[in-house]
């Protein structure tokens, strides 16, 4: 297939993607949104399986964020679009664009991935990897910069939460999608019957592997602003392993 500069793929939304309401969940949204930059990296010629048997490295997710406009609905069929900028000295930015079966967006995303070494889990220079792009799409999905999430009043433990089985991917670390899982399981029933999640920003800091306990920390001092901050520590050895920054809306 000729390399292409956007790249769309359609999404059937199943029982299993949804939440108690009928939503989607985010971490479905997530899934898809890793599956469709997958699918495009292939078509790149930077998929997966080039990268590690070629140059022995693997894509990281390193920051995202998120706006979402109306949450698709069990059954929905969605259409994601998705295409790449330039690369920066060590990052890969990609965005994404969540359609609803007559064209409207639902939710966009803009990402940042980079590559590590299998072995050393050390970030590999973009160049050394990077195969060219076709014409590239420079309009962003979202006019923002990623990174720059620090809490702004106390910081109190949500809960704690260890990494099993079920949580972990091909890299064998927490995968991406399931730390939306980690975040949302920190909210009570009644919280998510009163509010959605309209933008979350997520800043992924160190891996956690299997059998890690990472214990989530809320600042619930930007409420009245509909403003939370959350942070995941691992008790293996202090370290952060993301932040994140939520802003919710009232149903």
């Amino acid at each position: 297939m000729k390399p292409m500069s956007l790249y769309k793929n359609e999404y059937k939304v199943e029982i299993n993607h949804v939440d108690f309401k009928g939503d989607l969940k985010l971490s479905s949204l997530f899934t898809y949104c890793q599956d469709i930059a997958g699918l495009h990296a292939e078509n790149l010629g930077m998929g997966r399986k080039v990268l590690y048997e070629e140059h022995g490295v693997i894509w990281v997710l390193v920051r995202i964020r998120v706006d979402i406009i109306k949450y698709p609905k069990y059954r929905d069929t969605i259409t994601i679009e998705t295409w790449p900028q330039e690369p920066s000295r060590m990052g890969f930015d990609r965005d994404f664009l969540i359609k609803d079966s007559e064209g409207n967006v639902l939710a966009k995303a803009v990402s940042t991935w980079v590559v590590i070494d299998i072995e050393s889990r050390k970030l590999v220079r973009p160049k050394s990897v990077f195969q060219g792009y076709p014409p590239v799409i420079e309009t962003r999905a979202i006019d923002c910069k990623l990174g720059n999430l620090k809490a702004n009043g106390k910081l109190e433990m949500a809960y704690k939460r260890t990494v099993r089985y079920s949580d972990i991917d091909v890299n064998r670390h927490l995968n991406n999608a399931k730390y939306l899982d980690f975040i949302m399981d920190s909210f009570s029933l009644e919280e998510h019957r009163e509010f959605n999640v309209k933008s979350i920003e997520i800043s992924y800091s160190n891996e956690a592997l299997l059998g890690d306990t990472i214990v989530i920390y809320e600042d619930k001092s930007e409420i009245n602003s509909n403003i939370l901050y959350m942070e995941g520590i691992n008790e293996r050895d202090g370290g952060l392993t993301f932040k994140s920054r939520i802003e919710i809306e009232q149903y």
